[in-house]
């Protein structure tokens, strides 16, 4: 005997697995479908729906290319348009996920009139705040990462302007939003050291050229980085090969920030056991020139590796035996000395490659 009850639950249920997102770009998540005439007052957006996908909340802008603010011309990396977040402003987006699984959001963010301009990113229960006090790019845009894990199977992800300022048309400039779905890495035998390679991380814009920052003070919870954490004020930058001299692979991570920028990892360790930490330094090939010290420690140990870069890549290997104290140790990487390029962007040395092992015979080396 036909259902039709459950012929309609097992429809809906088709659907819902069709309209699940997938990696790259979300629904208009460039916002080149804009809000009908009518539905813009200048670039106000008039109307809680006028922006096909998204649903807005306060004083929202949709923004051209070429607009002029004052003296200052904004420019818009990809595509035509971009959204303005004034005062308390927010723009959110249904989406439509697996359950239990982990995921990132990448989108391009500038600040167009406050110095302390941030922005609060949030999937119900997670958020984090996003500070935009420094700009990484040359151009004044950069990337941002953040993950989360899904607690439902629809979710609302939430992207929202805290500042109140006294223009309210003030606020950080939005364009290309995209989703990731992560791959939580497994230890192995081979390696301690979960996502060594830096291969597991967020979407990257294909036609931007300024990498990814993985933002400051981020666990590694449900971190856009697989396995590892930002201890720091300060980002760091993922990288990839297509536009950056990467040691190994596809992607590595450039420390951009000096001491301000902290890259770490909680690995398990069996007491009074020897252990070597190998990894690879280097430059991204981005015009990052001078004396460039990785500070790396684990447990008790400590090297300083030198590079001497040239600004147009490379990579040497170092190693770092330790002996360990504890069932859990933190590997942590920063950049001693702090760089900046010709064009005023700030940079620094690249780490690829990190891998983790027990060995028999101890001896602290640097290579």
């Amino acid at each position: 005997m036909f259902h039709y009850g459950a012929f309609l639950t097992l429809l809906c249920a088709a659907l819902q697995i069709s309209l699940a997102v997938t990696d790259g770009l979300l629904p208009n998540g460039d916002f080149e479908k804009g809000p009908k005439t009518n539905e813009l007052n200048g670039t106000e957006i008039i109307g809680k729906f006028a922006l096909p996908q998204w649903e807005i909340s306060g004083f929202v802008e949709y923004i051209e290319s070429g607009h002029k603010q004052g003296d200052m011309l904004l420019v818009i990396p990809e595509g035509t348009y971009a959204v303005r977040l004034g005062n308390e402003a927010s723009i959110k987006q249904r989406l439509n996920v697996s359950r239990g699984n982990y995921y990132s959001i990448t989108f391009n963010a500038v600040r167009t009139c406050a110095q302390q301009e941030k922005l609060n990113v949030s999937v119900s229960p997670e958020s984090d705040v996003m500070p935009m006090q420094t700009i990484y790019s040359s151009i004044g845009w950069d990337s941002y990462a953040w993950g989360f894990q899904a607690k439902h199977s629809v979710v609302e992800l939430v992207i929202h302007n805290p500042g109140v300022d006294d223009d309210p048309a003030c606020g950080p400039l939005i364009d290309s939003v995209a989703i990731q779905t992560l791959n939580p890495p497994r230890l192995t035998k081979y390696n301690v050291v979960k996502n060594g390679d830096f291969e597991e991380g967020p979407y990257m814009f294909a036609n931007t050229s300024w990498g990814v920052l993985i933002p400051p003070k981020i666990d590694d919870d449900n971190s856009p980085l697989p396995a590892w954490m930002v201890e720091s004020l300060k980002a760091v930058k993922y990288i990839d090969s297509n536009h950056y001299s990467v040691p190994q692979g596809k992607r590595a991570v450039e420390l951009v920030a000096g001491r301000e920028s902290a890259l770490a990892q909680v690995v398990r360790t069996i007491p009074g056991k020897t252990y070597s930490l190998t990894f690879s330094v280097g430059d991204a090939a981005d015009g990052c020139i001078g004396s460039m010290m990785v500070e790396v420690y684990a447990d008790r140990g400590m090297v300083d590796v030198p590079y001497e870069s040239d600004g147009t890549g490379g990579s040497k290997k170092a190693v770092l035996q330790f002996i360990a104290t504890g069932n859990k140790t933190r590997v942590v990487f920063l950049s001693s000395n702090y760089h900046m390029k010709f064009d005023g962007s700030l940079c620094g040395p690249v780490i690829d490659d990190v891998l983790l092992l027990s060995v028999r015979n101890p001896g602290r080396k640097v290579l």
